[in-house]
């Protein structure tokens, strides 16, 4: 890859179903966070090829008591990103709740509460548009068979437009069951160009399918249909939904999401034009591209969203998110750098997917190594804390208290239709009651566990390799976790400091 070009995928983390909106030279992108929290992320780029994560638009889900426990697959999906009246608007489907929207003066907030937009089962997708033209606004959604027994369908409303309510019961404005050969149309994007309504929407499955754009004259249809983008001889499957935005010179560019297992879907950077017959054309040609000359645009020094964190203050980085709705007290702030997490006490301590209190980030979708060191502070006995990859399928590596008080090396696993972990391999003992914590993790999302406990022999090997899994719509998880045995009183606490993740 030579400077002037960039190599797919810009993103290489399971930022699902990304969506993107210039403001002045700042690009700007959101994507799926489904039950975890803090939800929305918000990602910045000037180049869309190098992008941080500067935050997150949603605190916390609502409500809050249907988001206290875990719900992986569910929550906040497919979200759309727009700006409008000086002011950042996001609209995402709850598959079981509905279409919610929030709104912020600056992408840094502060955000408004998620205001229900419309109730009912299997709204997914949502997209608005603000017709400029004409001052009138509109929003489109998709649906979601599992909930509402209806797919392979687009829905319009006219819409308030200050975004509080949709001003009439919706009508089908895009059939697929109509068009020979598509199914599951979903994740649309709705714009205005050239004096027609546009619809970008893939079909065909999230890892089989295609990019298709829509245009009608009136936004109510009818509509004429065409494939844009899809996998052709290249390796990339799919392509999956994303959205157009325009660089101030007036460049069309594309990013969409390409499903990859375990690491989720990642995000790829794609050229656009028009072509003369007024329809986009994507990629080279309608195929996805691997390397492509960059964006023209100002040169920006290299950045992705950050992964490494020493916990300052006991703060963690934005890159962490709980698997549910934070309680109060899981991460205590003090005067030092460490995580200082409280080992909650837990009836399902025996399964790292049903907990709430596990802070997670992103699987990187290229090899490399997690590290980290942990001290278990707990004298209850029983309690735990360590390093995990979470998946619906888990691994960890770290530490446990015994009845007698020693602390172990502990290293246990879960297959996925398990109800309970199970040994990895044989414990052994940390004298210090610490140890740095390492999964490599390569290719196929293969994982090597080890640590070192300080007792002179390095970092040694424990149990096999583990194959990271995904949930059905979520990429597999790096998680920290600290956790005690059900029953009464503190359980104590743990610390992990010096997160590092290198790369291979």
């Amino acid at each position: 890859m030579t400077s002037g070009t960039y190599r797919n995928p810009v993103l290489d983390a399971d930022w699902s179903d990304p969506d993107v909106v210039r403001v002045g030279d700042d690009f700007y992108l959101t994507a799926s966070s489904f039950g975890r929290a803090p939800g929305l992320p918000l990602l910045h780029s000037r180049d869309l090829v190098n992008w941080t994560l500067v935050g997150h638009a949603l605190e916390r889900l609502e409500p809050a008591a249907e988001f206290d426990r875990p719900r992986h697959d569910c929550g906040v999906w497919a979200p759309s990103l727009r700006y409008h009246d000086e002011r950042f608007w996001i609209f995402w489907g709850d598959p079981d709740q509905g279409i919610f929207q929030v709104n912020a003066p600056q992408i840094r907030g502060p955000w408004t509460r998620p205001h229900l937009l419309k109730a009912g089962k299997g709204l997914i997708d949502p997209c608005p548009l603000w017709d400029e033209e004409t001052g009138e606004a509109y929003l489109v959604h998709a649906w979601a068979k599992s909930r509402s027994g209806v797919k392979n369908r687009l829905t319009g409303h006219r819409m308030r437009p200050d975004g509080t309510d949709l001003l009439d019961e919706g009508k089908v404005i895009v059939d697929g069951d109509r068009i020979p050969g598509w199914f599951t149309l979903e994740g649309p994007k709705l714009y205005r160009h050239d004096g027609w309504f546009w619809i970008l929407a893939p079909a065909g499955g999230v890892e089989t399918g295609w990019q298709g754009a829509f245009r009608s004259r009136g936004f109510f249809g009818p509509y004429e249909e065409r494939v844009v983008l899809e996998q052709k001889d290249t390796d990339v499957n799919g392509p999956h939904q994303g959205g157009w935005v325009r660089t101030p010179s007036g460049e069309d560019w594309f990013l969409h999401f390409q499903q990859r297992g375990a690491y989720g879907r990642v995000v790829h950077l794609q050229p656009m034009r028009w072509g003369p017959d007024g329809w986009p054309v994507l990629g080279d040609d309608g195929a996805p591209v691997s390397e492509h000359r960059r964006p023209a645009l100002p040169p920006q020094p290299p950045a992705a969203p950050a992964t490494d964190d020493d916990f300052p203050g006991g703060r963690y980085g934005r890159q962490w998110q709980w698997t549910a709705n934070p309680g109060d007290g899981w991460a205590t702030q003090h005067s030092g750098d460490g995580l200082r997490l409280t080992c909650v006490r837990s009836a399902d301590a025996h399964d790292l997917r049903k907990l709430p209190h596990v802070l997670t980030q992103r699987l990187p979708g290229t090899p490399c190594t997690a590290e980290v060191e942990l001290r278990l502070d707990s004298d209850e006995p029983g309690a735990r804390a360590g390093l995990a990859v979470l998946g619906d399928a888990f691994g960890w590596i770290g530490l446990q208290r015994g009845p007698d008080g020693t602390v172990h090396l502990v290293h246990r696993f879960a297959e996925a239709v398990a109800e309970a972990e199970r040994d990895a391999a044989h414990p052994r003992l940390a004298p210090g009651g610490r140890a740095r914590l390492r999964i490599e993790i390569g290719a196929d999302a293969r994982c090597r566990f080890s640590a070192d406990v300080g007792d002179g022999d390095g970092f040694r090997p424990s149990g096999p390799v583990f194959a990271a899994t995904p949930w059905r719509w979520v990429g597999a998880l790096l998680g920290l976790f600290a956790l005690a045995p059900a029953g009464q009183g503190h359980g104590g606490a743990a610390t992990f400091s010096q997160f590092r993740i290198s790369y291979s």
